[in-house]
């Protein structure tokens, strides 16, 4: 079996493309171990923390939270738990569904607003900056 030599925390930053801050954040907020200290004070982390760091760079490009990418971290820990994983993942495409509707919602009212620009004369006040004034 081979052994990994420890990384120090710059060495898993390059390794996983994670930010050096970010690699601190997250240990704090416990989404990755405590990184074991050499004598002189520096962070040795395994080759597993690059893999949990990976797990979490992809849950987050999938628009996990962090609160959510902790529980996943769980489910991935404990039992790895497939059904549960799927429940999570189609609430999750919902979710996105919803804001993506939101979302076009948002576009065509802007669309809308632009054209009415269009329509106005020079010395009418904005259509836009009065829509936006008169909005509740």
């Amino acid at each position: 079996m081979l052994y990994a030599l420890p990384m120090k925390i710059g060495e898993l930053s390059g390794k996983t493309g994670v930010s050096i801050d970010t690699i601190r954040y997250y240990e704090k907020r416990g989404l990755i171990p405590q990184a074991a200290r050499s004598q002189s004070g520096y962070r040795h982390y395994a080759n597993d923390d690059a893999v949990r760091l990976r797990f979490i760079v992809q849950a987050k490009k999938l628009g996990f939270t962090l609160k959510e990418i902790s529980q996943l971290l769980g489910i991935r820990s404990s039992q790895n738990d497939c059904r549960k994983m799927k429940s999570i993942a189609e609430a999750k495409a919902e979710e996105i569904t919803a804001r993506i509707q939101k979302l076009s919602r948002m576009r065509d009212t802007l669309l809308d607003m632009a054209a009415q620009c269009e329509q106005s004369k020079d010395d009418d006040p904005c259509p836009i900056l009065k829509s936006l004034e008169e909005s509740t």
